[in-house]
This record gives C-alpha cells, structure tokens and sequence, in this order.
C-alpha cells in the first residue's frame, strides 16, 4: 500500500490518478495529477479524524541537540553547594510546601477528581513522519498540473494526516503560476491545523478577476453555510492576496482570517513595470530565457536550495548540502517556460493589473483580522512598503517582516508557516481565540528551529545542570524523578529576564517527554505595540509554544484539561528584581495555586534556579529608571498592573526594559526540581470561622 495515497484509512487505487479528477465542471478523463494529491468539487467532505486514542501513553522524545553539551563533573558539585542553591532550593520548597500545610489546615475530604484526559504529551501521533520538501517536490509535481484540458479553475486537497474534526478550513490562492501548489512545502504543518483546499487555475485558462472571485466566493460561502460557527482562512499568495482582500471585502460579516503572502495590490509600483511591455514583443525562440530570468527576480534561488539543509549540520555539511541541492534545482527551471508560456504571462499581467485596481478601490470595506507576509528582498514588488500601507489602512491588520526572502516566499527555506500563524496568534477554531483549547502541540521540527533560534545560545551561555528530587528525598542528576504519567503544575522561582525558562520547557519536552504550558504576562499577548514591520520574536515563540495568559481562569482550563503548567508566583516582580535581590522570593502570601491543584488531583513539583549571579549584572534595575529623569517615561511599559490588588512588594509587576551584562567569568544554572508532592484524589475545603 503507497502511504501517499492512503487518507482516513481509505486506499486510493492508482487508477484515480490521472484518470477522474473531478472539477467543477465535472469530470475530465484527460486531467493528471501526481500521487500526493486528489482533486474533487466539494467544499463539505474533508477527511477528518480526531487524536490518537493511545495518547498520554506514547512518549514523543525530540532529541533536538547533541545529548550532553556540557559535561559535569566534580567542580560542578562544589560550585552548587558554594552557589546556595540548597538555601534556594529550600526557600522554595519551603514556600510550596507551606503554602500547601496552610491550605490543608482545613478538612480534607476523599472524591473522584474531575480532571480531564492528560494531554502533556503530544497528541500528534502520526504514522507517517513530517518530510522535509523543498522547491524540487514543487518542480516535480508541476508537470502532472500543466495538462491543458480546458476545465475551469477547480480545488483539490493535499492528502495529509487529516486534522482534528473542529478544525478551521483553509483555502489557498494561488500567485502567478496559478498550479495551487505554493503551499507543497508546508502541507503536513499546515494540515494538522487545517482542512485545506487549493485552487487550481489551469495554464490555459483565461478566467477574469471577476470570475475568479466568484469561483472563490462561492466555496467560502458554501463552507459557512455548512459549518456557520467556524471561523474561515484565506491564503492568499500574491494574485491570491488580492483575491483573499477582494472576497473580504464584499463579505464583511464572514468570520474570516486572511493571511496575504507579497499582495499583489501594489503591482502598479513594481520596479518591473517599465519591462513588462518588453515581453510582448520578445520572440517566441528567445522565450526559453524568460523563466531563468523570473527565476532570480521572483524567488532567491539560494533560499529556495537552503529548505533541503539541515539546519544543525556543521558548516562544511552545509555547504555540501546546499552545492548538492542547488545542483539539483538548476536542471528543473525549464520546467517554468511551461508553467508560464508566453501568452499566459502576458495574460497574467494583465490579470495582475485588474486585480490590483479592484481589490485596492475595496479596501475601505476590509473588517477581517490580516495578517500580510512582506519579504524584504522581493525583486517583483515593493512588498515592504506595501505591508505598511495596508498596516495602516486595514483595522485589524498586522505585519510579520522576512528580510531576506525573495517574492516567492511560501517557496522558500526558512519558512514554517504553520508556526508563524500560531506564534502570530491568529490560530483559532471559534469565533474568539482561546489560548487554552486552541493550542496545538509543536512538532520535532518546531522544537527544532526554536531550540536553534532562541534556546541554544542561552544554553551555551550557562551550561544547565539539571536534578530531580526521588520520593525519598534523595537528589539525582537528571529528570528520571519527574512523573510524567499525570499532570504536573511546576512551581518555581524566576531568574532575571526568565533566562532558565526556555531551558525548562525543552529539557523537559526532550528527557521527559512533557509539554509544559506556561503562564505568562498578559502584555506578550497585546499586539498594540508591533512595528509596521514586525519580525519574529519572544513573544510570538510563547505563543507558538502553548503559553496563555496568566490568570486564576488560564490556570483553572489548563489544569482541568490535563496540561501540566509552569507557574512563577513571583511574576515580573521576581523576573525583573531589583540589584541585590538575587535568588530572593517575591510570592503573594496568599498561595491560591494549592488548592485550585488539589482540586484536580495534580502533582506539584518545586522548582528552584541558581547561578544568575555568576552569569549577570544588573546595570540599572526600575529603582534606578524611576531615579533618571525621562528614562521612566521611555523605559517603563505604560500597563495595567495584573497585582494591583495585593499591598504588598509582589504587587508593583512594573514591566521595564531590562539594562544587564554578562559577567567575564564563567558560570552555571543549576535548576533543581523537588520531591512531588501527590494531591491526587483530595479536595481541600476551609474550616469555617
């Protein structure tokens, strides 16, 4: 059995292939496809199934770096009785289990605990494995897309591991090249979030915008109509991000989400304007050229090559890797002269030219959330400056800038979209997001790229050294004594700036296998404070990786579905202390997490970190901005206070711009994580009076 042509159990015979490909006008027995994808009319029938039934019981080990970066020895065992980390550790624990004595000093009763199935481990336990893919899986799928059988535009949708049934539908609009295929480098990523629908517009079909746009209509309004709760995305690359506009704008009351990749609205100030008359009058031999040209103006070919490198390769593997995969690509450009022969490109321009001036004089009418791609080294388009124009004409629009990706960006390496709608915040099934219930488990991918990107300098920076508490109470070097067979709310103490953070959520996730949840500020959450070009950063990666906002509500929904959680009391009082406060515990006396764990039967394990003051010195803390004339004003983030309410030193959560240094000499994190203490089948109820 081919695995490509399987979908939802279901065996697709060879015979399909190439042979009925439903369209909208029917059936066309000349039409071709390749076996990665199935083409049909329906915009209700998605193959869908919901989570392995056996999750919670597999354990998905990433092994995302090298196994020890750091050897540990006998000095590292002197360093951490020297660093106080037993006096921490003991605060700490302390802390959590007097928080949990004063909660127990009323009765306690025997109940079955309502928690829901555990979802700490991922629940994406797909058969087949995530391919890397590249542009040559697009090169090489292309050819079965040029058969010229004079259908209409149609859809067809990549056979993927279908996603959960609540999930949202998807539908791609295609740029230039019109095959559909744009997204082939992100269909299993993007088809664990979504039912995905492409269109097709074949090479020689000559369909106007208007009619387009219909064709497009149509199946967004039949999906409404089918499932009128769930909100609708459009993927527009391009000529599809004109298309995606021009449909939201006639639809205003659709609950539609548009994700635009290099919108082709600002067409009419491309650089290449004053060369586009020249390829009227190019002669037919000469045309072969033409692609090789668009090749390098459309696309960076050296991004495109880099999706088949490995990314922690060494440099000479790399560079192996992408002279073997430029190699391979050069061969397949031809393969373009194809996809856009000479007078479909003069007619695409000339589709180009409408579709900007149609879906331009609309976007007044425009009320769906935006989210538009701009690359910085687009040759085709001004897509930077395009990007902040409509920042500022859209009311709900918001910019995510590559600055080194070409106008073919969907195509290139470096790109995971998937992650960049979840890290973005846009990913929701219902008509509000909820960060508790919408959140998707990463992939070893994800865990990847965001080890390289964001975790791996920091772990290089303070060599992490990692223990756990046995029942006993005896101290091992390693993880092996967290439970990871039930939820678990860890409970710890924040390092300046949350350095041990990201340390925690990966180290655990890789040697346990547990997907912490986070509780986070509320302010990584507020978009009002992104550039009109905004890149990727931390906040969007707390997003991405499962974080909510905190709160007794955020906490009450993770622990009652099951995710284990990281709490820090102490908040930004503790993350952003003052000089001289190292290792100092900011925790409201009142310790609500206690019973609100025991409510649900889970496990709380202390958790303490040491060593921030081998490695940093804060050079100005908030006592010192406050003292400088206009650095408050400049420094200090004008936010609500979330502690407010509490008359105590936790309570000023002032946010500010951190001013620190490392330190010369060398030194070490130690994060220990403590006995657990079992709450599980005990529910705490106050003594009256």
């Amino acid at each position: 059995m081919n695995s490509a042509l399987v979908s939802c159990g279901i065996e697709l015979p060879k015979a399909f292939l190439g042979a009925k490909v439903v369209s909208n006008g029917g059936s066309h027995p000349n039409n071709t496809c390749s076996d990665t994808t199935k083409l049909f009319n329906s915009t209700r029938n998605y193959p869908r199934i919901s989570c392995s039934d056996d999750r919670g019981s597999r354990l998905r080990l990433a092994a995302i770096a090298a196994d020890k970066e750091t050897k540990v020895g006998q000095l590292d065992q002197e360093l951490r009785s020297e660093s106080g980390h037993d006096a921490v550790n003991g605060s700490v624990n302390g802390a959590v289990n007097g928080a949990t004595n004063g909660a127990t000093n009323g009765a306690i009763k025997r109940r079955e605990t309502i928690i829901e199935e555990p979802e700490s481990i991922s629940p994406y336990d797909s058969s087949v494995p995530l391919r890397p893919r590249s542009i040559l899986n697009y090169m090489n799928e292309v050819k079965y897309f040029l058969t010229d059988d004079g259908g209409p535009p149609r859809w067809f949708s990549p056979i993927v591991p279908p996603p959960p049934a609540d999930a949202p539908t998807l539908f791609f609009l295609p740029g230039m090249d019109g095959t559909g295929l744009g997204l082939i480098m992100h269909y299993e990523s993007l088809g664990r979030l979504f039912n995905m629908q492409c269109l097709h517009i074949p090479v020689r079909d000559r369909t106007p915008f208007a009619g387009l746009l219909k064709i497009a209509e149509e199946a967004v309004l039949a999906e409404h109509k089918h499932r009128p709760k769930s909100p609708i995305y459009l993927l527009g690359d391009s000529l599809g991000g004109t298309l995606a506009l021009a449909l939201a704008a006639r639809n205003p009351k659709l609950d539609l989400v548009l994700i635009v990749a290099n919108p082709a609205t600002s067409f009419d100030r491309s650089q290449l304007q004053p060369h586009f008359p020249l390829l009227q009058v190019t002669p037919s031999e000469l045309y072969g050229v033409v692609p090789y040209l668009l090749s390098f103006i459309m696309g960076d070919p050296i991004k495109m090559a880099e999706a088949q490198v490995k990314q922690d390769a060494s440099p000479v593997d790399r560079a192996l890797q992408m002279r073997e995969s430029l190699l391979s690509l050069l061969p397949t450009l031809p393969t373009l002269a194809d996809v856009v022969p000479k007078d479909s490109l003069v007619w695409k321009l000339e589709l180009l030219h409408s579709a900007a001036l149609y879906a331009n004089s609309r976007l007044h009418a425009v009320r769906a959330q935006v989210l538009v791609l701009a690359s910085g080294n687009d040759q085709m388009l001004p897509s930077a400056d395009e990007a902040e124009r409509l920042r500022k004409i859209l009311p709900n629009c918001r910019t995510r800038y590559f600055k080194e990706s070409g106008h073919t960006l969907l195509l290139e390496g470096g790109l995971n979209l998937a992650s960049v709608i979840k890290g973005a915040g846009i990913y929701r099934r219902g008509r509000n997001i909820d960060y508790v219930t919408d959140f998707v488990i990463p992939t070893q991918a994800e865990f990847d790229d965001a080890y390289n990107k964001y975790a791996k300098l920091i772990w290089q920076a303070t060599s992490p050294v990692f223990f756990s508490t046995k029942d006993t109470g005896k101290v091992e070097q390693n993880l092996s004594n967290v439970p990871n067979d039930r939820p678990v709310l860890f409970v710890g103490n924040h390092m300046y700036m949350g350095l041990d953070l990201s340390l925690i959520i990966y180290q655990m996730f890789k040697e346990r296998g547990i997907m912490i949840r986070g509780l986070a500020h509320p302010m990584l959450f507020e978009t009002k404070m992104e550039e009109d070009l905004q890149e990727g950063t931390m906040p969007d990666l707390f997003r991405e990786f499962g974080a909510v906002p905190v709160s007794g509500n955020s906490m009450f929904k993770l622990l009652k579905k099951g995710y284990s959680t990281l709490l820090y009391p102490g908040g930004a009082r503790e993350a952003l202390h003052r000089k001289g406060e190292t290792h100092k515990i900011f925790w409201p006396k009142r310790s609500e997490f206690v019973r609100m764990a025991a409510r649900f039967g889970v496990t709380i394990v202390p958790v303490s970190t040491v060593g921030e003051d081998d490695l940093l010195d804060i050079i100005l803390d908030l006592d010192d901005l406050r003292r400088i004339p206009t650095f408050e004003e400049r420094f200090v983030y004008p936010i609500t206070n979330i502690r407010g309410d509490l008359n105590e030193d936790v309570g000023d959560q002032s946010l500010h711009l951190p001013f620190a240094a490392p330190k010369l000499t060398p030194g070490r994190l130690y994060i220990k994580f403590g006995k657990p203490i079992v709450t599980a089948g005990e529910e705490l109820i106050p003594i009256p009076g």
